[in-house]
């Protein structure tokens, strides 16, 4: 049994894994201070002790260092545990054909390997969060990069940054209908539809550059809201794909020489 925990840019999470089955899962709000966020991860880690008292070893997945920094120490002195950081102490074991491998997210590569060891290469993996990324899986199980694209929130916080008129849309959700009958509705009916036709088209694009039509597996903290928007075939709706991938990396013995 290990703890993940996976830093994203909008939340943290925290899932407790026996396997690559997750028992359990707790969030907390990246965008904090450093007090703020040591107190919240403090609570979730009290809360999470009480329901696995033998709970030991964590494995972290980081994309923001000045979270990394601050959840590291917490669990290493409130909570005793045994800390691994992925990409620092250990690697994800998939070959990364970026061009600079470095510039690939961990989180990335961990899903990417979660997919191929769950679903089989080829593999083409959306993951709904701050950003929507496509990472692609080739048939031989290696990671050919992806691509980026703003998230849900990030484009509708734009439209009411760089607009005068346009309103702030506090609550992501679907829309009412194709056609928006207010400006919140219509602003929702773009951001579902359009990206939905977008991720209905990508997938076809990235299809038509392999050998085989990779299997889709959809992920992330918009996964629920998004999947009925994107028309066409999806393999698997995994919102845990990372804790998964966190367990598995972490089971693969040979790269856990300093845990």
């Amino acid at each position: 049994m290990i703890l993940a925990v996976d830093i994203g840019n909008t939340t943290i999470g925290l899932g407790v894994c026996q396997g690559t089955r997750i028992l359990s899962v707790r969030r907390v709000d990246t965008v904090a201070s450093k007090r703020q966020l040591a107190a919240a991860v403090s609570k979730c880690l009290g809360e999470i002790r009480r329901w696995y008292p033998s709970l030991r070893d964590a494995v972290i997945c980081s994309v923001v260092p000045r979270a990394l920094a601050t959840v590291e120490s917490v669990l290493r002195r409130q909570f005793g545990a045994r800390v691994v950081v992925i990409g620092r102490d250990i690697p994800v074991p998939i070959k990364n054909n970026y061009r600079d491998p470095r510039q690939v997210g961990q989180d990335r590569l961990v899903g990417a390997y979660a997919a191929q060891c769950l679903y089989r290469a080829p593999c083409l993996i959306i993951d709904f969060g701050t950003a929507i990324t496509f990472d692609i899986v080739s048939r031989r199980g290696e990671y050919e990069g992806g691509i980026i694209i703003p998230g849900l929130r990030l484009s509708a916080e734009s439209l009411f940054q760089k607009t005068a008129l346009l309103p702030r849309i506090d609550t992501i959700r679907a829309p009412r209908s194709l056609i928006g009958k207010d400006t919140r509705e219509s602003i929702l009916s773009g951001l579902f539809n359009g990206y939905g036709a977008m991720c209905a088209g990508l997938i076809d694009q990235v299809a038509g550059t392999m050998s085989r039509r990779p299997k889709v597996i959809i992920t992330g903290g918009h996964t629920r809201l998004m999947q009925k928007f994107i028309r066409t075939r999806v393999t698997a709706i995994d919102k845990d794909l990372v804790f998964k991938g966190i367990a598995l990396v972490s089971q693969n013995k040979k790269n856990l020489t300093n845990f």
